[in-house]
């Protein structure tokens, strides 16, 4: 039965709970005017140190990237400022190659300059009013016809989302425009993939604070101050976990899961997958919780044991369990190195997990911009294989990595029952190749007493 009256007084109780657990929590992030000003430093870095020496890599003269208010192309908002909240009408972003001493031109046709990072390209003969229907089309391809381009690169993918922004009924205006210039149209599908994926150094400390509010709202998350056992459920603790992220400021990209495992209940199955349960001691807590702030998405999995009268930790089982984990883990970092694509990555740590006796799944992802993001991803959690395409790309330097994975392991004081000790961290492929973690990673269990 579920705990309506907990529920309700949780949400009641926040701003109590926040003040009694200030001391634990690191400092917020700061003010919205003041964010907007560090994310338009990242993006003119972005734009100035990253996409330059992308689209030569990529062989790409001109790139074009086209979209209509609310079906924007999934690369337009790593390329515009945070205050762009959505395209203008249409908006067409040209980046024009010029060569290594002129640098790439960026051009807005529709839309706004995105803090002077973009140069908005006019029409002489129209004053006053924003471009529309054909003339926009026509003032596209005058651009086209002055800067004679060798290539045309278009977000067209069969494979990667990030780079198949480009709808059928703006390819369709946009070849008729283009006319004879439809012969330099090129698909490089990594120009996109790379630019999304790759991170500037200035990033990092803002994300690593990101990451600390995460750790700290779990571990209160999973204590007395939000779980009394026999009581509580998980989706109490699920909403909780909601309900302080949207009264800091920040967002969510997918809602928090809570589950349980209970001795007597099968490690694949966890009792709280869809119903909410109600937490009792000796049960094996595990979350999934990830933020949005600042253009910037997390992904973390900790576990947590509800101690038993007597106990002053988690059973001697468990706490291996976990330590089986954090061996894959440190497997999986091992492998990561830039120019190995996500499948060579896998099979590689699958070997060594293998022969360390482990058992266990491995499906990291990137993560950046978005939660699931742009680059290799490294196994799938139902699919212990090549992944065709999507996991044929390379690691990059300067990206970001959410490593997830689980390892199975018996537990003797459960009478030797299996449990998932599923874990994930976001981890750092820094400008050197070198793979370290953003912050710390778990390796002790969070106890609710």
């Amino acid at each position: 039965m579920r705990s309506f009256a907990f529920r309700s007084a949780a949400v009641l109780v926040t701003g109590a709970a926040l003040a009694a657990g200030a001391a634990d929590m690191p400092p917020p992030l700061p003010p919205l005017r003041e964010q907007e000003k560090v994310r338009q430093e990242w993006l003119k870095a972005r734009l100035e140190r990253v996409l330059p020496p992308l689209m030569r890599r990529h062989g790409v003269s001109m790139w074009i990237v086209l979209s209509r208010e609310y079906n924007e192309d999934p690369v337009f908002f790593s390329l515009v400022s945070p205050s762009v909240m959505a395209a203008r009408r249409r908006t067409i972003l040209v980046f024009n190659d010029l060569g290594p001493e002129r640098g790439v031109e960026r051009l807005a046709l529709g839309g706004r300059s995105s803090g002077g990072l973009y140069t908005i390209y006019r029409d002489p003969d129209v004053e006053n009013r924003e471009l529309w229907g054909q003339a926009q089309w026509a003032l596209l391809r005058k651009l086209v016809d002055e800067r004679r381009p060798p290539t045309i690169a278009l977000n067209i993918s069969q494979t990667h989302a990030f780079a198949d922004g480009l709808t059928v009924g703006e390819w369709e205006q946009l070849s008729a425009a283009l006319g004879p210039w439809t012969s330099r149209v090129v698909r490089r599908e990594g120009l996109a993939l790379d630019f999304v994926a790759t991170r500037v150094p200035e990033m990092l400390p803002t994300y690593r604070q990101m990451m600390s509010i995460v750790h700290a709202l779990i571990a209160r998350a999973f204590s007395a101050e939000v779980i009394t056992p026999g009581r509580t459920t998980t989706e109490d603790v699920e909403w909780w976990l909601r309900h302080q992220v949207n009264a800091m400021g920040m967002g969510e990209w997918f809602p928090p899961s809570v589950s349980v495992q209970r001795a007597g209940t099968t490690a694949r199955s966890p009792i709280a997958d869809d119903e909410p349960v109600v937490i009792q001691r000796g049960d094996h807590l595990h979350t999934d919780f990830g933020i949005q702030a600042m253009g910037l998405a997390t992904d973390t999995q900790h576990v947590g044991y509800v101690l038993r009268p007597g106990e002053t930790d988690a059973p001697e089982g468990l706490r291996r369990a976990l330590a089986q984990s954090n061996r894959l883990q440190d497997l999986l970092l091992a492998r990561m190195k830039p120019g190995r694509t996500g499948n060579e990555v896998l099979i590689d740590t699958l070997a060594a997990m293998k022969a360390a006796g482990i058992e266990g799944t491995v499906y990291t992802h990137p993560i950046g911009d978005h939660g699931h993001g742009a680059g290799p991803i490294i196994g799938l959690w139902d699919r212990q294989q090549p992944i065709p395409a999507r996991g044929d790309v390379a690691l990059l330097p300067s990206t970001w990595f959410s490593i997830e994975l689980e390892a199975t392991s018996p537990v003797p004081e459960w009478n030797g029952q299996k449990v998932r000790s599923a874990q994930e961290e976001d981890a750092v492929v820094g400008e050197d190749g070198a793979v370290a973690w953003v912050l710390e990673r778990q390796s002790r269990y969070h106890l609710v007493r």
